[in-house]
């Protein structure tokens, strides 16, 4: 089965999407958007490769509820391969659950462009929506589900819809903070500004941030 080239999984999400999720973020993206708040992200050579089905195994550990499953990256249609075959094997394994999980894909490219690329239709097909289009910085509203208010959530199925269509759509954008192995990380949509502001507040405390991956 492809491989597909992954950053970091995070469960629980309690943002980027419906209810309580787990997060999969994937490796490697060349669109660069100015003030992208995962840079870490970006350099295709970083992160490891990992078989679909190993990401099964895990979230089948997990434990608690799970209304689905985001998708980010990096950019996560630049491994189209990789991603339908991840896309293939969450679709298989949420068709066993009691409870409905749907699959929400991040994407840097507007959805036009995506459903216009023959390589991408395996991985778009399977998606319940998509938030799709370039972040553009002096565009950043606090928009729900969006870092600017120029990208657009598409649904794709009826679950979508309920979830992501007209008013179902998520609120305004909020972080979620988390801490292991010696990092600190912030999960979300800042609004402008506020990773700066951040930076500067615990500077102010004086704590230093290392490794920051918005500056990586």
């Amino acid at each position: 089965m492809t491989a597909v080239r992954i950053n970091r999984l995070h469960h629980p999400l309690t943002v980027l999407g419906h209810g309580v999720r787990a997060g999969i973020w994937l490796q490697g993206c060349t669109i660069g958007c100015a003030g992208c708040a995962s840079r870490d992200t970006w350099d295709p050579a970083a992160g490891e490769d990992v078989e679909p089905a190993a990401v099964v195994r895990w979230l089948d550990s997990l434990d608690g509820p799970l209304d689905g499953v985001t998708v980010s990256g990096g950019e996560p249609f630049q491994q189209p391969l990789g991603l339908a075959a991840l896309l293939a094997e969450l679709d298989r394994w949420r068709r066993g659950r009691d409870r409905p999980a749907d699959l929400l894909v991040f994407s840097g490219y507007s959805h036009a462009r995506l459903a216009a690329r023959p390589e991408c239709a395996d991985a778009l097909g399977r998606c319940d929506a998509v938030v799709a289009g370039p972040y553009v910085e002096r565009r950043n509203r606090g928009t729900e589900l969006r870092g600017s208010d120029n990208q657009e959530i598409v649904p794709l199925t009826p679950l979508g819809a309920e979830r992501y269509g007209g008013s179902a759509a998520a609120p305004a954008p909020a972080m979620q903070l988390s801490a292991d192995a010696g990092a600190v990380r912030l999960i979300g949509i800042p609004r402008r500004g506020d990773l700066d502001r951040l930076r500067a507040g615990l500077a102010a405390r004086g704590i230093t941030a290392e490794a920051v991956t918005w500056l990586a």
